[in-house]
């Protein structure tokens, strides 16, 4: 009896043994299991808080600049296993896009109307100044008088630059004028007009559509290239002809410009950079903003993506054909003769009377007649007064008619002298 007890309680004992192996197994991969999930959650939250950080701190403000600056290019995810946060961007970036499109247009809706009032104080101005011009003969008074057309003119480019860029058009109507014409009137907008170097007249011309807004970007692009070289150094203008067209080459001196602000010029000269004048700049730099924008509306096209062969900027804007036409200068009308002077003939001068002879004939002095000099003019007078006047007046009445009579055909001749053009 004992033994199959014992057996038993063996028996018993170890299924017991091996029930409490299998929980301890089986226990043990419940916790290696948990203690993997635990790390493997513990690894995702931490990745988590890392992609929120890196959405916050890079992302962000990445695709904030990218709406003003294309070039900047939005950082992706951390994790190669897709986006997470794709539809939040895409939601973030309409709402910033609205945001600043709406915002620019109000800007620029009141940019546009501050810049019409100043324009239209400058024309006044102008006005002005060209009335005082005119009525003062002053040499000092006319230098500082031309020196505030030159600054008007200057304050006139800026507006009406700031203008553009905000929607508005150039707003003057022009005929068509010749190259050499279009870059003069850039060159007398601008502060250092006096190192521009104007090639020669050329026939070719401008259509009278675009003549203001390439006079404006040509001005834009001389300024640029004076601004940016030594004070001394020369800015160079050439024109060179092209099979469809013709382009305006400006050369100056100055220190180049980097890769980078060669990407951000062709961008803006593109027409890409008048949506936003406040992306800019503080101050902002509108020349190569306001040139793409009339580059864009008027068919022409300017780069400065090449060195000049003085070491600086090479600013190239080509007009294709449809922007040019020719125009034939009429020859300058033969000058007029002068008409001949009038002859003056001196009237005679009556003598007095000394009585009678004896034959009843009336008896006058003996004169002797002034020799008139071959060589003096004439429409002169003073000769006949003096050949009167050298002897006694014996009738003081015809005297004095003869000296008025030749005082008047005197002045007579001298405003004919006057008013013959030379």
């Amino acid at each position: 009896m004992e033994f199959p007890l014992l057996l038993a309680g063996l028996i018993c004992l170890l299924l017991l043994a091996i029930a409490l192996a299998v929980l301890l197994v089986r226990q043990r991969n419940v916790t290696v299991n948990v203690g993997r999930h635990r790390d493997a959650a513990v690894a995702e939250l931490n990745a988590r808080e890392a992609e929120e950080r890196h959405l916050r701190e890079v992302r962000l403000p990445a695709l904030a600049e990218s709406l003003a600056n294309p070039s900047v290019t939005v950082p992706g995810p951390l994790r190669d296993n897709g986006d997470p946060h794709r539809a939040v961007l895409e939601t973030i970036s309409e709402l910033l896009a609205r945001t600043r499109r709406d915002s620019a247009d109000s800007a620029a809706a009141t940019l546009r109307a501050m810049m019409r009032s100043v324009q239209n104080l400058a024309g006044e101005q102008q006005v002005l100044i060209s009335d005082m011009e005119d009525r003062h003969d002053d040499p000092a008074v006319l230098d500082g008088l031309l020196g505030l057309d030159h600054a008007n003119s200057q304050l006139g480019r800026r507006a009406q630059a700031t203008a553009v860029l905000c929607g508005s058009w150039p707003g003057l109507q022009r005929s068509a004028a010749t190259l050499t014409d279009v870059v003069r009137g850039a060159t007398g907008r601008i502060r250092d007009y006096s190192r521009v170097q104007i090639p020669a007249p050329s026939d070719t011309a401008v259509v009278s559509q675009a003549v203001e807004p390439v006079v404006l970007a040509v001005a834009e692009l001389l300024d640029n290239g004076a601004r940016h070289s030594q004070p001394g150094s020369p800015v160079q203008v050439t024109f060179q002809q092209a099979h469809n067209g013709l382009a305006i080459i400006i050369d100056d001196a100055g220190v180049g410009m980097t890769v980078e602000a060669v990407q951000r010029a062709a961008w803006l000269l593109g027409g890409h950079g008048g949506q936003d004048i406040a992306a800019l700049g503080v101050p902002p730099r509108i020349g190569f903003a306001v040139i793409g924008a009339l580059a864009t509306r008027y068919g022409f096209r300017v780069s400065v993506d090449t060195r000049s062969p003085y070491g600086g900027v090479r600013a190239v804007l080509f007009l294709p054909t449809e922007l040019l036409t020719r125009i034939t200068t009429p020859p300058a009308p033969a000058p007029k003769a002068a008409p001949p002077e009038p002859v003056v003939v001196p009237a005679p001068v009556k003598a007095p009377e000394l009585g009678t002879t004896a034959h009843g004939l009336p008896r006058r002095r003996r004169r002797t007649a002034a020799a008139i000099s071959p060589a003096a003019p004439a429409a002169s007078a003073a000769p006949s007064v003096s050949s009167v006047s050298s002897d006694p007046p014996s009738n003081p009445v015809a005297t004095a008619a003869a000296w008025q009579r030749g005082t008047r055909r005197g002045r007579a001749s001298s405003a004919d002298l006057e008013r013959d053009p030379q």
